[in-house]
């Protein structure tokens, strides 16, 4: 079982290795409030290390489209499976979080989203990519970007 991320009253609690686990906690309840107003669900992480087989799913996903390998621990991992969508979040010790989007039905949209904790630099591996700016009352500036995936996995 894993821990419910609290929106409300965010919390530090499996981040605390993060040198800006404040930034990276409110990442992660942005997300967490995001599912709540949308889907209506609850956004529930666990250690990446009780998740392998979606941090696998991910990790080969990255190195396959775009030859990206994180350099960063995945400190956790969340999966919600809503309208059709399988999406999981990973949230790593650098402040980096990636959410892959993956629609089961064929057609459908499939991406990865990266997005920056306030107070991170870009990561060397995703310095290729160009990164919007976002502001949220829970993470403060949030720096995003995405890939669209072209395989099947």
């Amino acid at each position: 079982m894993g821990q419910v991320v609290d929106f409300v009253e965010v919390s530090t609690e499996g981040l605390e290795s993060s040198p800006v686990a404040e930034a990276l906690a409110g990442l992660r309840a942005n997300e967490a409030r995001y599912f709540n107003t949308k889907y209506k669900t609850t956004f529930v992480v666990e250690k990446a290390s009780d998740a392998t087989e979606l941090l696998e799913w991910v990790t080969r996903i990255l190195k396959e489209e775009r030859d990206i390998v994180i350099a960063s621990p995945a400190l956790e991992v969340s999966e919600n499976d809503v309208d059709g969508i399988t999406w999981v979040h990973v949230f790593y010790e650098s402040g980096l979080s990636i959410n892959v989007l993956y629609t089961r039905e064929d057609g459908g949209k499939r991406a990865v989203g990266f997005k920056l904790s306030q107070g991170m630099e870009v990561p060397e591996e995703l310095s290729s990519f160009k990164f919007a700016r976002q502001k949220s009352k829970l993470a403060g500036e949030i720096r995003g970007s995405y890939f669209v995936i072209k395989g099947e996995y």
